[in-house]
């Protein structure tokens, strides 16, 4: 019997917020509507749809992915499913989409967006929530 090769953990090369994605015929993405920003006028406050598209590379063997936003207090506000993916090779790429509906967000603040593997923090970086007028 033969044992399995190693695992070896991919990189995050990417990890963006937009409002929608759209796949052209040729495989390609289209993000629309990046940002780091959401303006509201009055809290408590819904965003009705983002997306959080992650790329993964230089890494091989079969891993999990999820990706959740916090709110200023450090508490989770949503999480998207966890996504299974398999990078046979090393040249292997794979890109997941995380679509969060009907965010509530209770107050302005610097909220943050978490990407895990494996249930490993990878990256975080913030998302800020501000009042407009």
């Amino acid at each position: 019997m033969s044992a399995s090769p190693p695992s070896i953990e991919p990189s995050l090369l990417y990890s963006v917020l937009c409002d929608d994605v759209r796949r052209e015929d040729n495989g390609k993405f289209i993000l629309l509507g990046l940002f780091e920003t959401i303006g509201a006028r009055e809290f408590p406050a819904s965003h009705p749809t983002l997306f959080v598209v992650n790329g993964w590379i230089s890494g091989a063997g079969s891993f999990q992915q999820y990706s959740r936003i916090l709110d200023p207090t450090g508490q989770e506000l949503a999480r998207d499913r966890e996504t299974a993916f398999e990078l046979p090779t090393l040249k292997s790429r794979h890109s997941v989409i995380a679509r969060f509906n009907h965010l509530e967000l209770p107050q302005p603040g610097e909220y943050a967006v978490e990407v895990l593997l494996n249930g490993d923090l990878k990256l975080r970086y913030p998302l800020v929530v501000e009042q407009v007028h």
